[in-house]
């Protein structure tokens, strides 16, 4: 799907310019804790003129025909562009955790890693996590890995999104 920087995107927001719009694909989970799983997932990155990104996440459990079995994942936030590349992220989870990252773009490549990871008494233990996000022919591909549970950081996630819309009007 082509792609536009919109006229009305705050400048800071630029370099981050490739990822707005509505993203769909499928990606893989697996830990030591949990059974390796495949599941589909949308991303919309969009702005309103402000200079920062917003930013949701849901994903599903799919079998091994696509379809969609359950809800997984949620997430959401603002992705905050600094001076010299530099990337300030907050996230919030349904789950009682709320995460602000720290990370660099590059072009196309976004690597980030967790600077604070607060949880509610009733969040499963999680401690630190480091992310990855680069496109590559067209497709937006993205890693997370995660500590938890006693375990020390290690890959936990990653997919593969297909750009299904551009980024909406503000």
């Amino acid at each position: 799907m082509p792609f536009q920087i919109p006229s009305d995107l705050h400048p800071d927001c630029v370099p981050l310019a490739f990822l707005l719009g509505r993203w769909e694909g499928r990606g893989r989970g697996e830990y030591p804790t949990i059974e390796p799983y495949e599941f589909g997932q949308e991303v919309i990155f969009s702005h309103n003129g402000n200079p920062f990104l917003y930013y949701t996440s849901r994903s599903w459990l799919i079998d091994e025909e696509g379809t969609a079995v359950r809800p997984l994942a949620m997430e959401t936030g603002f992705w905050r562009p600094q001076p010299e590349g530099k990337l300030e992220v907050v996230l919030v989870h349904p789950t009682g955790v709320a995460e602000v990252w720290y990370g660099r773009v590059n072009q196309t490549k976004i690597e980030m890693a967790t600077d604070i990871v607060a949880r509610t008494p009733t969040a499963k233990d999680y401690s630190a996590g480091q992310r990855l996000y680069g496109l590559v022919e067209g497709a937006l591909l993205w890693t997370f890995d995660m500590a938890a549970e006693g375990h020390e950081l290690q890959p936990h996630l990653w997919g593969r999104l297909e750009r299904a819309e551009p980024a909406p009007a503000s």
